[in-house]
């Protein structure tokens, strides 16, 4: 418990001062984030706001997730190493589209491919070093390994982690659109994986064995509340108004670690429900595509993803992201209800 304190304190103070460094620098240099043309007309005042605010996250977590353990004493772990490399990779993705957008002054970034071979090759290097450096479970998990259990093999698996975490880093980016909707949304996802790394760190191995089998649970516990402190302090100044934006760097990289400790917690589909709300921006997306298309120019929606439609309503800003935040809570408590009545379930058998 000292060590998820310890690191939840270190990423939190570091990722706040980070942050304002990160503000200060970028605004004396009047490097800013450029405002997509085809958005909500109110968003072109946020014009030139400090963006990359991810790498105060990233940092954070890192060193949170590092300096607990030098200072409090633990065994760094291969599993919650790759974890974090993968998170700090997908970041590192990210930056490189935010520094071509604030350097052409343009909202374009990397090309979508260059953007997708990063990503893959993030998500190929975490799942093949995984596989073969861990014992990690490859059948196809909700709450625990067996259930639903059914084993996708070895091959099976390398593409289903794949998927996950391409899919995971997308929804997390198309979700960033308003001041602190995603590192909000992502307190509560990151405190739910840490939870589950504690709960199950915490079984007897009779249990933790049979139900679980996850390799190194309380170190992956770790990871997860550095990034719940990097959020937390990078919050405080993303909240609306914001002073600075996460950018793809931050983004990537949340959608990346969520992923990444869905698979080794053997929790894959239980991810689509602590991450509810961006399965639903992303859903949005998708169907007013499709809409668009079927119908020959119709729209489903005002404007996609669906945060933007309730802004086209009438609802005030800070009005969409409260309430997105509410369901992320009641999506977490929902999850995480699951999570234990899985359990209870399996034991009392």
């Amino acid at each position: 418990m000292t060590r998820l304190l310890v690191a939840t304190a270190i990423a939190f103070i570091v990722s706040l001062v980070g942050t304002s460094a990160v503000i200060k620098v970028l605004t004396n240099r009047k490097i800013g984030q450029p405002i997509r043309e085809d958005g909500p007309e109110g968003h072109l005042i946020k014009a030139g706001t400090p963006t990359m605010g991810g790498t105060a996250i990233i940092a954070g977590a890192a060193l949170g997730y590092m300096l607990s353990h030098v200072l409090v004493g633990g065994i760094f772990t291969v599993t919650g190493l790759l974890v974090m490399a993968a998170i700090m990779g997908a970041g590192l993705v990210g930056l490189l589209d935010d520094w071509l957008k604030v350097s052409r002054e343009r909202n374009l970034g990397l090309t979508s491919r260059l953007k997708t071979i990063g990503l893959l090759s993030v998500a190929i290097g975490f799942a093949v070093s995984t596989n073969a450096w861990t014992e990690v479970r490859t059948e196809l998990s909700f709450t625990s390994f067996n259930s639903p259990g059914i084993d996708l093999g070895t091959f099976g698996w390398l593409i289903w982690a794949v998927l996950i975490i391409y899919g995971a880093s997308n929804a997390v980016n198309l979700t960033d659109g308003l001041d602190g909707l995603v590192a909000g949304s992502g307190i509560f996802s990151f405190f739910a994986y840490a939870l589950i790394g504690f709960w199950i760190f915490r079984q007897p191995d009779a249990v933790a064995d049979v139900l679980y089998d996850v390799n190194h649970p309380l170190d992956l516990a770790v990871v997860a509340v550095a990034m719940v402190g990097a959020l937390a302090g990078f919050l405080w100044f993303n909240a609306a108004p914001a002073d600075i934006f996460m950018g793809d760097t931050g983004s990537l990289a949340i959608g990346t670690g969520l992923a990444c400790l869905a698979l080794t917690t053997n929790t894959h589909l239980l991810l689509p429900i602590l991450g509810g709300v961006y399965v639903v921006e992303t859903l949005s997306v998708i169907l007013q595509v499709s809409y668009f298309k079927a119908t020959k120019g119709k729209r489903l929606f005002r404007m996609a993803p669906i945060h933007h439609h309730f802004e086209l309503r009438g609802w005030p800003e800070t009005k969409v992201i409260i309430r997105f935040w509410l369901i992320a809570g009641a999506l977490t408590a929902l999850g995480l209800g699951l999570f234990y009545a899985d359990f209870v379930r399996a034991t009392v058998q």
